[in-house]
């Protein structure tokens, strides 16, 4: 039984979703090439305006943010305008929209932006990783330039300003990508946060970006529009460190107090178990964070639906099936097979 998928969920005074299944962000690399989102694009979200929230793929918030090849921006008009099209086939089916603001941080790469002007990576600290770019395995990564303090306050300008163009463009809100390695979690995690300021060291200290960014947002477009993902757990481009839990042991209550749309875990697969947060990510936050909480990570319709009958968190996003299966929402109301996933999937959106 998934009953409880189709019941309606307010955010807050300003936003309610019509069901709780979330449709997750899903990284497709299909915009063009000057990272403007097309017809194609707006075409694949508003046949899945049937989820009671979509969270847009990954949006940069500028140029030196990029990592992977054609992930669309938010910071031209261009862009913006191209946003809108698809923000109006969404709202035309009946959905809503949030954009997710991102920023990769130390796995970005010159390659995509340098003829911006700029050929830093940027991150916490000066700690690379190793590997390259997806989709061009050609691209290594490279060591990153630590921030300095005044350009970490460019950055929290330059996510505000991305949140106000989402808004612009039509969005019902924003996801801030604080999770999966990428820079806001760069500054989350010991393994890539070295710093000896005001910005490391301590689990204050280093929760200060991703707050001043929340800050920065919420300021900016309301608290009521603003959503968080966040990876507890270092899993992805990021190794795990004891010392990781009191960061989040002092983030999680100061996330509360910010009263945002949700709070979103960042996870590939929510069975992961992390020594250091006494199992699952997912659960480790419900036991601190009281507020609108959505799980995602391998779940099926019937897994999710259970485990928010069991208060294990409030909403259920989705990824993959996703993918296969445009109309997911309907199917799984009427109870009729989904589609398989499978990786050529990627090549095409339909």
């Amino acid at each position: 039984m998934t009953d409880n998928l189709f019941q309606t969920y307010a955010l807050n005074g300003t936003l309610s979703l019509k069901n709780r299944i979330l449709m997750a962000p899903l990284t497709r690399c299909m915009a063009d090439d000057e990272l403007v989102p097309t017809q194609a694009m707006a075409d694949y979200y508003a046949r899945r305006a049937e989820s009671g929230l979509i969270i847009s793929e990954a949006a940069i918030i500028r140029p030196d943010g990029q990592g992977y090849p054609n992930t669309p921006g938010l910071f031209t008009q261009a862009q913006l305008q191209g946003w809108r099209v698809v923000t109006d086939a969404v709202h035309q089916g009946g959905g809503k929209i949030f954009a997710q603001l991102w920023h990769t941080g130390r796995v970005a790469h010159p390659h995509f932006y340098q003829a911006s002007g700029s050929s830093d990576v940027m991150a916490p600290s000066a700690v690379g990783v190793e590997g390259s770019v997806p989709r061009m395995r050609d691209l290594t990564y490279q060591v990153p330039k630590a921030v300095s303090v005044e350009e970490i306050a460019l950055l929290v300008e330059d996510y505000a300003q991305a949140a106000a163009n989402a808004i612009d463009a039509g969005f019902d809100g924003v996801e801030i990508h604080g999770a999966n390695g990428y820079l806001i979690d760069q500054f989350l995690h010991h393994d890539s946060n070295r710093r000896s300021d005001e910005y490391g060291e301590t689990a204050e200290n280093m929760s200060r970006f991703a707050l001043e960014v929340v800050d920065a947002i919420t300021a900016r477009i309301g608290n009521d529009r603003t959503a968080l993902r966040v990876s507890p757990g270092a899993y992805f481009n990021m190794a795990g460190d004891k010392r990781d839990r009191d960061v989040f042991d002092y983030l999680l209550p100061e996330l509360e107090k910010r009263e945002l749309a949700f709070l979103h875990i960042g996870i590939f697969d929510d069975a992961m178990e992390f020594d250091y947060l006494g199992g699952r990510a997912s659960s480790y936050v419900r036991s601190i964070y009281n507020k609108t909480l959505v799980g995602v990570g391998s779940y099926t319709a019937e897994t999710g639906s259970s485990a928010i009958a069991a208060d294990k968190f409030d909403l259920l996003a989705i990824g993959r099936p996703f993918i296969a299966n445009p109309d997911y929402v309907a199917l799984v109301r009427d109870g009729k097979a989904l589609v398989e996933y499978s990786d050529e999937m990627l090549t095409s959106l339909i």
